[in-house]
């Protein structure tokens, strides 16, 4: 793998840096932080003079930091997000970034808790633009990082997260938000149920909306949601 630049040092950027510096030159930079242990922390322009850049920020902020990275990036550069959407950041980044700059969106279906144990066997999908080759990206996250990797284009990715993501972390949100009280016996559906919104308990409130305004098709699903949900109080009543 050549070069990398890591842009964003929040939770997500930290995790990345932690598993990403033992295998790659890797640079950081996040205009917050100063400092992170085994990883040089630059300039955005050092960082984002390297061939290949990881824009670990919120997709709300993917715009403006490509308009940031466009004057420093080498010609051909690769470039990846790692937003939990796909179509709005990647057309954000063909939009602000230079032409001939190759766009690799990615999508790494884990983070800080779910990742705890380490990488192995997590997931992460890849959606490259067209004419962008993801092979050798999917080598090392395979071979290196031992991930499951997917490849998808934009639109699949985000009309599958509108339930496998969306979905799930709004009734965990509905789970968490309703502060049950520890049960001093349970079964094991609730047990689960449980886990699943403990997961997603730390995730902060701009991802949450992220993954729930920003994908095109989760508002249709949210609707069906809560349509089924009050059909169904309806007939408890």
């Amino acid at each position: 793998m050549p070069p990398v630049g890591l842009i964003g040092l929040g939770a997500f950027g930290r995790l990345a840096a932690t598993h990403l510096s033992p295998h790659l030159d890797l640079v950081a930079h996040d205009p917050a932080v100063a400092e992170l242990d085994g990883v040089a922390c630059v300039s955005l322009a050092e960082a984002a003079s390297r061939p290949v850049v990881i824009l670990a920020v919120p997709v709300q902020l993917i715009a403006e930091a490509c308009r940031q990275i466009a004057p420093h990036l080498p010609e051909g550069a690769l470039v990846l997000d790692v937003a939990s959407v796909k179509l709005k950041p990647m057309a954000a980044m063909r939009a602000h970034l230079p032409a001939g700059t190759r766009i690799l969106g990615t999508h790494p279906l884990f983070g800080p808790q779910s990742a705890a144990d380490g990488l192995g066997g997590q997931s992460i999908v890849l959606c490259p633009e067209p004419g962008v080759d993801p092979a050798c990206i999917a080598d090392f996250l395979r071979d290196d990082l031992r991930l499951d990797v997917h490849i998808s284009d934009a639109d699949t990715h985000d009309r599958t997260m509108a339930s496998v993501q969306a979905l799930t972390h709004l009734v965990s949100k509905v789970i968490t938000d309703l502060d049950l009280p520890a049960a001093p016996y349970t079964t094991r559906s609730y047990d689960l149920l449980k886990q699943a919104a403990d997961l997603v308990a730390g995730d902060s409130d701009e991802l949450f909306r992220a993954i729930e305004r920003h994908n095109p098709h989760a508002g249709e699903l949210r609707e069906r949601f809560f349509r089924a949900a009050r059909a169904l109080d309806e007939r408890l009543e």
